[in-house]
């Protein structure tokens, strides 16, 4: 019956996002491109959850021995506006969640940059003192102002976009012939596939998006890391989840652990320090460690938090993509995208 009272919406939202769209395609409202570096959109159809953040960190991990590399992302969540560069004195406040992350990993190594509008950040990037020769797009597959190299779309295995609807109905920011404009997607958060399952995707996937090359990856959960750095885990555990979709994790926890509870928060959450006291109280009660995510761990590291977090009990779980059966494919198509965009104009 919901669904049905949501149709009407649906439609409204896939004409304003048709519109928007034919306007872009048709060349009335101006996409960008940019000549001086390689840009690579990481995205998706859908609202969260499809794992964008380890795609980038994957996507950092192959190129960062070859190439200068910066990320930018809009910094969902932070409490700053515009552009800003990361630097030693940000939080998770200022920069948002994953942007955070990704400097927390890698301040040494690589550029991280929030901007609302991707345009301006890539020209300011471009500004550094260091040349870069790639930019990752943390989220752009709807910031159609950029024209990237290579756009990487993202779809859930248990809520693939050919089976979804639009908002408010179901969970899609635009119609799904919108995956057309991809040169490569992902199936990710793949169980152990069999062929006869690959096929039905790929069958499905061509429908909308026609014979572009379809990878199908899975997420791979590391050792856990205690927030002092002292501590090994225990079988008991309290979860503490503030991701769009913590039912892979939950899966996962349920099958190595004893999942003594958990702290389920909407995605991007501000911890406060009676959120930290409570989930204390309670690991202490039922005499548990507490297991939460690499996201909500840069948030719970801020500083106004330190007084209040008893880190011996805190661990986080670090992931990696981990690209099933083409994996070799997939980056040889994302290196020799970079090495035409950049050596292009180099004479033989």
């Amino acid at each position: 019956m919901l669904s049905v009272l949501l149709t009407p919406f649906s439609v409204l939202y896939g004409l304003i996002t048709h519109g928007r769209n034919f306007l872009y395609d048709r060349g009335w409202l101006k996409s960008y491109s940019f000549h001086e570096c390689a840009t690579i959109s990481v995205g998706n159809l859908s609202v969260g959850g499809t794992g964008k953040t380890p795609m980038i960190e994957y996507l950092v991990r192959l190129l960062l021995p070859h190439y200068t590399l910066a990320v930018l992302s809009r910094g969902y969540g932070r409490q700053t506006k515009g552009y800003r560069l990361a630097n030693v004195q940000d939080t998770a406040l200022t920069l948002g969640d994953e942007p955070f992350q990704y400097f927390k990993k890698w301040q040494q190594q690589i550029l991280v940059a929030v901007c609302e509008d991707r345009v301006e950040g890539i020209t300011r990037l471009l500004k550094s003192e260091q040349k870069i020769d790639v930019v990752l797009l943390d989220d752009a597959f709807q910031h159609r102002r950029i024209k990237p190299s290579l756009s990487i779309l993202l779809t859930d295995f248990a809520k693939p976009f050919f089976v979804d609807y639009l908002l408010p109905k179901g969970r899609l920011r635009e119609a799904r012939k919108g995956s057309k404009r991809a040169q490569m997607i992902v199936v990710t958060k793949c169980p152990d596939l069999e062929k006869q399952v690959e096929t039905k995707y790929q069958e499905a996937v061509r429908v909308y998006a026609g014979n572009k090359p379809l990878f199908f990856s899975s997420i791979k959960y590391q050792i856990p890391v205690s927030l002092n750095g002292n501590h090994t885990i225990e079988k008991d555990i309290l979860l503490v989840t503030g991701i769009a979709n913590s039912k892979p994790l939950v899966e996962y926890a349920h099958t190595h652990y004893s999942v003594k509870g958990h702290y389920h928060f909407v995605d991007h959450h501000h911890y406060t320090p009676a959120d930290v006291e409570l989930i204390q109280r309670k690991a202490l009660e039922i005499n548990s460690c507490i297991l939460t995510t690499e996201k909500d761990m840069v948030k719970l590291i801020a500083q106004e938090l330190k007084p209040h977090l008893k880190a011996e009990r805190w661990f986080y779980l670090p992931i990696e993509t981990v690209l099933l059966n083409s994996g070799s494919e997939f980056d040889k198509i994302i290196t020799e995208k970079i090495n035409t965009h950049l050596y292009r104009s180099i004479p033989e």
